[in-house]
């Protein structure tokens, strides 16, 4: 089968340790670890990898300390606010995936704003998982399903997984190739369940402000020495 890499997914895990091992607050973890996004992103032009997928706040994580999450939604404002004109300039298209009611009414503005300016950017895809959980997610998409049962849109025979995936946030999106965790931490956490099937998972025990653009071709790396078969035998 073909180990063709369209499609790179990351959990960016580890900011708090970094910052900690450092004797920094947490922020300055957060802050470097936006960084490393930017990086990989960069990287990722380079490498001319057409779909790029970043775990950068989970529904869970609405529940840490109150000052870490304000941190983070300043940290994402700024982000959303002056990484447009990269986004612009280099023809990525950004979507952010996960339960934005969440946000407030200014992130969502600006959500929309950066989702508006790079519709039609083709050089990367770049989905950015924020307030997003996969069981959430599923639960999700089978409402909006059925829904469309109820009002006669689709009818139940109709019903299979291709059908099925045009409900969940990523639809139209193929499913990731590979999937990075940093930090040495060996779980997915709620990320992309059903789209990492038959994804290929790669563990590295580096933070993730300090991934940079050497761990990523060592992911890669590893990813073309395995043999995709899709449950298939030799």
């Amino acid at each position: 089968m073909t180990n063709n890499l369209k499609h790179i997914a990351i959990i960016m895990d580890g900011n708090g340790r970094w910052a900690k091992q450092r004797g920094l607050p947490t922020a300055v973890g957060h802050k470097n670890g936006a960084e490393a996004a930017r990086r990989i992103l960069i990287a990722c032009l380079k490498l001319k990898i057409p779909c790029l997928t970043l775990y950068t706040f989970s529904s869970e994580n609405w529940q840490r300390d109150p000052d870490e999450v304000n941190d983070l939604m300043e940290l994402l404002k700024f982000y959303l606010a002056n990484e447009l004109h990269l986004l612009i300039e280099q023809k990525v298209r950004i979507k952010i995936i996960g339960d934005k009611s969440k946000f407030s009414s200014d992130i969502v503005t600006l959500i929309e704003r950066c989702e508006e300016a790079t519709k039609n950017n083709d050089r990367l895809y770049l989905q950015i998982a924020l307030s997003y959980g996969a069981r959430e997610e599923i639960v999700e998409a089978q409402k909006k399903l059925l829904l469309d049962v109820i009002s006669a849109k689709i009818k139940v025979e109709e019903l299979d997984e291709e059908l099925f995936e045009n409900y969940l946030y990523t639809a139209n999106i193929p499913d990731p190739d590979l999937l990075i965790r940093t930090s040495g931490e060996y779980r997915l956490s709620n990320f992309l369940l059903w789209q990492s099937a038959y994804t290929e998972l790669y563990f590295t025990r580096a933070l993730w402000p300090d991934f940079n653009e050497t761990h990523l071709k060592r992911a890669i790396a590893s990813y073309y020495k395995r043999e995709r078969r899709y449950g298939l035998s030799k």
